[in-house]
């Protein structure tokens, strides 16, 4: 059964030139952050409805993010195009 309460997932996207571009050029690492960022919000409000996930952080080093999510809305992001991994974060004890 569906947990109803979102749980945290990281989302990992696959090859973007323009974040590559970013990402090798050094002087730019506030232009890498801004349009990672952008990137990220604009495919979660895309794919899911607003106001029903939280969004942690992005991450620059990899082009990707933690959101807080359901299941189902995980289901949702992985079959979105310009998603490569979609994993829930277990903690261990």
């Amino acid at each position: 059964m569906e947990p109803k309460k979102p749980v945290p997932y990281f989302v990992f996207l696959n090859f973007d030139p323009e974040y590559e571009r970013l990402r090798r050029d050094r002087s730019t690492q506030q232009e890498l952050e801004a349009y990672i960022t952008k990137k990220h919000d604009k495919l979660l409000s895309g794919a899911l409805k607003l106001n029903t996930y939280r969004k942690r952080f992005s991450m620059a080093i990899v082009d990707g993010f933690a959101v807080e999510m359901t299941d189902k809305q995980a289901e949702l992001l992985r079959s979105a195009g310009e998603v490569r991994v979609v994993e829930k974060n277990l903690e261990l004890d």
